[in-house]
């Protein structure tokens, strides 16, 4: 593949035969030669080679055997590829176009360009979002810290009644999801949905993720307030059209999260259009991890998620279930 770049023009050359997809993925899984997952050998294997018989191919392509436990396998086990139908060339394409698409790609894009039924694009998403997973934070987030929350979803449906407006109009977010974001200056950004932004349910996730000699900003709203100490907190006021200040030389201001929010806001508003609650989480990882690989080419960046899908599975009943 020239200069090892991963780019549409090079998948399709390359990898749309799907040995040579295969080989790319082992490559790139196995560095250091094949490991059984079975027993955790390493380069102790050989390859099982297709042989004709009555019944067709003996062994499919693909197929390795360890010389230490002897039990079979392929570079799929193991993975979120593990007993998918879906051809390993599709899927490299549906990672780098995640990868590559600022604001992502909707299940029904994958499925008119990938030509997989609209159900196998959605869970294939699907899976692909749960490998963008951040683990969680090693050492706790330094330095210049900003803290915002905001709103997920879309209005309610007009009332059929008189009362029924009225009341979608007292309850305007009713439809909506709150979502927290936790952003380190010129860092990384870690989402999350709140069920209610207060101070209670905060300050589980400040104590987790922010060191307590952070310098800690936000917005006029309260709900952080009591959920910050002790760190140094402070805030810029939008009611007043205050959006950065400068004090001692340091810049106030939650403009890059609210940067953040609108990249988020315009992918799930103009691509995906709806999003589930019980799906929201999955979403905002992938909106994560595109934020935090924002310096890397998107050919990087799909590397790097292709090396995240070992030792993770995603079963159709699981996806369904609620975070």
């Amino acid at each position: 593949m020239e200069n090892g770049e991963i780019n549409l023009i090079n998948l399709a050359q390359h990898f749309s035969d799907e040995e040579k997809a295969r080989e790319f993925v082992e490559k790139l899984r196995w560095p250091d030669g094949p490991v059984c997952p079975h027993c955790g050998v390493v380069n102790n294997a050989y390859r099982l080679m297709p042989t004709d018989s009555k019944k067709g191919k003996h062994v499919r392509p693909g197929v390795w055997k360890c010389g230490g436990c002897r039990e079979q396998f392929t570079v799929t086990v193991g993975t979120i590829f593990e007993d998918s139908h879906i051809p390993l060339s599709k899927w490299l394409l549906a990672y780098h176009l995640l990868c590559a698409s600022k604001k992502g790609m909707s299940a029904h894009q994958l499925h008119r360009m990938l030509k997989v039924t609209y159900r196998s694009a959605w869970f294939m998403a699907h899976r692909i979002r749960y490998t963008m997973t951040q683990e969680p934070l090693s050492l706790k987030l330094e330095g210049i810290i900003e803290i915002d929350d905001t709103w997920i979803g879309g209005r309610l449906r007009r009332g059929r009644t008189r009362e029924e407006a009225q009341e979608n109009r007292r309850n305007r977010v009713a439809n909506k999801a709150s979502v927290v974001s936790v952003l380190q200056g010129g860092g990384r950004v870690q989402s999350m949905h709140v069920q209610r932004v207060t101070a209670e349910n905060l300050k589980p996730i400040v104590e987790q993720m922010v060191a307590e000699d952070a310098h800690v900003m936000t917005d006029s709203a309260n709900a952080l307030v009591g959920a910050l100490k002790p760190r140094k907190h402070d805030r810029v006021n939008h009611n007043a059209g205050e959006y950065a200040r400068y004090e001692e030389g340091v810049c106030i201001t939650t403009n890059s999260v609210e940067g953040f929010f609108g990249l988020l806001k315009r992918g799930i508003n103009g691509v995906y259009h709806h999003v589930g609650q019980q799906h929201l989480h999955r979403y905002l990882s992938e909106f994560d991890y595109r934020y935090n690989s924002r310096k890397e080419t998107d050919s990087m960046r799909t590397v790097h998620a292709l090396q995240s899908t070992t030792g993770k599975r995603l079963m159709l009943r699981d996806s369904r279930l609620p975070n």
